[in-house]
């Protein structure tokens, strides 16, 4: 059962935040905005699916969820880092390097 918390916003059965009508994780436009720096108008931009009142609902949700959703970044960065150690280097990252050429 979904859970509609705010205008433009929903909650799926595993309690995961969307933007509603897409398949767009409020995570996503947060990390666009960490990441990238991008304004709400630059995620526009660069999402032209999404209207400015959907990324500015999915902002707003992520300063009134910043803990919960900073810890969930926090905890899916450390997952691909692990992940990448578990993999090693792969065949083409070696290949460069005795190249001499940075991967």
């Amino acid at each position: 059962m979904e859970v509609v918390t705010a205008s433009h916003i929903r909650i799926d059965d595993r309690g995961v935040p969307w933007i509603d009508d897409t398949n767009t994780k409020v995570i996503e436009v947060v990390l666009d905005m960490v990441a990238h720096g991008w304004s709400p108008e630059e995620i526009h931009f660069q999402h032209p699916h999404l209207s400015l009142a959907q990324i500015h609902a999915a902002l707003g949700y992520y300063y009134d969820h910043q803990e919960e959703l900073d810890g969930q970044i926090k905890r899916d960065v450390a997952e691909v880092e692990r992940r990448r150690r578990e993999a090693g280097e792969s065949p083409l990252h070696k290949r460069l390097r005795t190249l001499g050429r940075p991967a």
